[in-house]
């Protein structure tokens, strides 16, 4: 039948239910054990109340079996006429792949010992007027599951696994944190002006004000103000929004962690870093070695290290000094393609050759060190040669997962590296910097480490999936004309 022939047939039972004085849409329902209880504590002959989902329907004539399923897991449901009312017999009459329900019943052995139930009661608490996707054999379209997650829940067990491993993976990094004398603080998502990294913001208005504000391109600045007001050790798992290009890699709106230290500098957080995700790792999978996408990664510390700097040297012959022509002319020669940028700025080569070593990045944790000063406005440089910054950002399995800094900490120093960094921004569009962020620096802030931790990404590593949009929830999706 046709979706719509299938509607109709649901909304007829639905009328027949109402009919008989059901309400089909019920209220609380007080269980006594969720599936995988009962079947854990099973006992013949023990009365349960459970809910959930049916999912199947074997049932014939008087007799017959269901399949019932809740958040953790399927039980078999006997129905027999002689077994309920005929006030509940009725009910189960009307009832369809997809019906949400409460029983009351015994629980038993069929012949063949599958642990099952004898239902006595039934309570409609949703009926279903859509079928499940292809008879329950799965929701297989990948632009159908992302646009309606609901029902991709529903069809496939992987994904809720997935997203209930999602939940578990940010619940230890929060007890991991806590337990190293972090604090969890909130940072504004709306801002008057965004900062801290670059990217494009999204921009709306506030009317009461009267003022333009933006989305949070990142939480960096003002997590660095309690850093200036005594708050030594601090984190954030937030929201950021970039109003930017979509792939496997990127959505527009993310997940971030980031970390603040006093008195420590970036090797106190790699060493974070490193104990922090490969513990995580262990504790999601059981083993420090994952298999992603046909790849195992060993996330056994300690991590390699290597230098950014050497490498571009070596693979580009690009010095941290070197003229935006003159590093657009050395990329040029080595990947031989012709290369448009949309302004010619030494960040913007650089951005290229960062792409093309994250391509060729290990599939094990690796941490770059060694950054160019002028791609890190907000870190501290090495004493040694200031043209390379206190930084480094973590690479597993060709993504970028993690960046870090010695944050910079003298306020004249850094009005004039962001000041310089205007004229290096072709992505946000933004011609003003924070100059609050700098009059708090002015009373001052302790040296400090700083980390950002790609959530999304860890995730996908985690449970090996492939992009972006499978790990979370509700991606932004390009608007479908004919959507339900």
């Amino acid at each position: 039948m046709e979706v719509d022939e299938i509607k109709s047939v649901r909304l007829a039972k639905l009328k027949a239910l109402v009919s008989r004085g059901v309400h089909a849409y019920g209220g609380k329902f007080l269980r006594s054990h969720q599936v995988t209880e009962a079947l854990a504590d099973f006992v013949e002959e023990k009365e349960v109340t459970l809910a959930g989902r049916i999912v199947a329907n074997r049932k014939h004539g008087k007799a017959g079996f269901l399949d019932l399923k809740d958040q953790t897991g399927k039980i078999q449901l006997y129905i027999k006429a002689d077994n309920l009312s005929p006030e509940h017999f009725a009910i189960v009459e009307e009832l369809d792949i997809g019906d949400i329900i409460g029983i009351k019943g015994k629980m038993f052995k069929t012949k063949t010992g599958q642990e099952s139930v004898k239902v006595t009661e039934v309570t409609v608490l949703a009926k279903s007027l859509m079928v499940l996707p292809e008879k329950w054999h799965g929701l297989k379209d990948v632009e159908i599951r992302y646009r309606q997650r609901y029902v991709d829940l529903i069809a496939n067990d992987d994904v809720k696994e997935l997203f209930i491993k999602r939940s578990k993976i940010i619940s230890f990094i929060r007890s991991y944190l806590d337990q190293k004398g972090f604090l969890e603080v909130e940072t504004p998502m709306l801002q008057t002006l965004p900062g801290g990294a670059r990217g494009r913001p999204f921009k709306s208005r506030h009317n009461v004000y009267d003022l333009d504000v933006y989305m949070r391109i990142a939480p960096e600045l003002y997590l660095k103000r309690l850093l200036v007001g005594g708050l030594e050790k601090v984190y954030e798992l937030n929201r950021n929004f970039r109003n930017e290009g979509i792939s496997t890699r990127h959505n527009p709106e993310f997940t971030m962690l980031e970390v603040y230290q006093s008195y420590g500098d970036f090797e106190d957080m790699m060493e974070l870093t490193e104990g922090l995700i490969s513990t995580l790792a262990k504790e999601i999978t059981g083993s420090y070695k994952v298999n992603y996408q046909g790849k195992e990664i060993n996330f056994a510390p300690p991590w390699q290290r290597r230098s950014f700097a050497e490498l571009v040297k070596r693979k580009f012959n690009i010095n941290p000094d070197d003229d935006a022509k003159t590093m657009l002319n050395k990329v040029s020669a080595k990947i031989a393609k012709k290369i448009h940028v949309e302004k010619l700025t030494r960040s913007a080569i650089m951005k290229i050759v960062e792409d093309v070593l994250e391509e060729e990045a290990t599939v094990n944790p690796l941490f770059l060190t060694d950054y160019f000063t002028f791609l890190s406005p907000l870190a501290k440089t090495d004493p040694k040669n200031p043209a390379i910054a206190q930084r480094f950002e973590c690479f597993i399995a060709g993504l970028e997962v993690g960046n870090a800094y010695s944050e910079l900490n003298d306020p004249q120093e850094q009005k004039e590296r962001l000041t310089l960094d205007l004229e290096d921004d072709v992505e946000t569009g933004l011609r003003n910097f924070d100059e609050d962020f700098i009059h708090a620096l002015e009373y001052g802030m302790p040296p400090a480490g700083g980390l950002g931790i790609g959530i999304d990404r860890l995730v996908m590593l985690l449970t090996d999936a492939p992009s972006i949009r499978d790990v979370i929830l509700f991606p932004l999706l390009k608007p479908q004309k004919d959507s339900v």
